[in-house]
């Protein structure tokens, strides 16, 4: 889907996400003190947003204009930095300590443009973690796009992560409680190598 059909989306409902944030997310930022982050195709901002209430600094991006008003909207006095650009162009001026990347689904091509992105925007020893619909979901889960070639599989992510530390690279299943059925999703999550003898914090 292109930004148009994507706005299109958006502006149908009131929310095509939960509010809440991604049920893998808050496991995985418990134990990290706050400092950036930066969230790649933030949709209506739900994950950036629950981070920033819980004192990061985050900047969130979406290449549609109306899930980035909705994500505004939402976020109210939350102070989220909001950029309306393609993930697969976006340039960030400076360092992340946390990067995520939850259901971005494109061309293989695409794909490894962003994620080369998400990982040149990691601080040393930054954590990079990644959520998307697995190519199993299509026989044996729900919901999801129902095309192989855009879905996440270990064999298409595995050659992105190159150079980062891998610390999980597999499948995980999750409840959709409203259609009572289970999707299965595959989790990326890695770091960036430390670079001793440097104080390379990113954090204000």
């Amino acid at each position: 889907m292109d930004s148009t059909e994507w706005d299109e989306r958006y502006a149908a409902s009131e929310l095509v996400w939960s509010a809440g944030p991604n049920q893998f997310l808050p496991p995985l930022v418990e134990s990290m003190p706050p400092g950036t982050a930066l969230d790649i195709a933030c949709g209506e901002g739900r994950n950036a947003i629950w981070l920033a209430q819980r004192g990061w600094d985050v900047t969130a991006v979406d290449f549609s204009p109306v899930g980035i008003a909705k994500a505004e909207e939402l976020a109210r006095d939350t102070d989220v930095e909001w950029i309306v650009a393609d993930v697969a162009d976006y340039q960030p001026g400076h360092l992340f300590d946390l990067v995520i990347v939850f259901y971005l689904h494109l061309s293989a091509d695409a794909m490894g443009i962003a994620f080369a992105n998400a990982i040149s925007a990691l601080a040393p020893a930054g954590t990079l973690f990644g959520v998307g619909h697995a190519v199993r979901n299509i026989a044996d889960g729900y919901g999801g796009p129902p095309i192989p070639e855009i879905l996440w599989s270990e064999a298409a992510m595995a050659p992105l992560l190159k150079g980062l530390d891998v610390i999980e690279l597999g499948e995980r299943t999750r409840y959709v409680p409203d259609a009572n059925g289970t999707a299965i999703d595959l989790v990326v999550h890695a770091t960036a190598p430390e670079l001793h003898g440097t104080d390379h914090s990113t954090r204000s």
